[in-house]
């Protein structure tokens, strides 16, 4: 799996406390959603690779 397939390493990819598991972030519409959980996106178009030092480098 690439890192654009991956939901763990996507920073819209978040715990919610409320439910007690991971989800994504993102609003997806129904054929958004139909085409994420059928495996027919070979690329998220969402995907953002974390970045730990994102907010250290605007501080600076």
């Amino acid at each position: 799996m690439n890192g654009k397939t991956c939901c763990e390493t996507c920073g819209n990819y978040v715990y919610d406390e409320d439910y007690g598991y991971y989800v994504c972030e993102m609003d997806l519409d129904e054929d958004e959603m139909y085409r994420f959980l059928s495996s027919s996106v070979d690329n998220c178009p969402y995907f953002r690779g974390e970045d730990e030092y994102a907010i250290v480098r605007k501080q600076m």
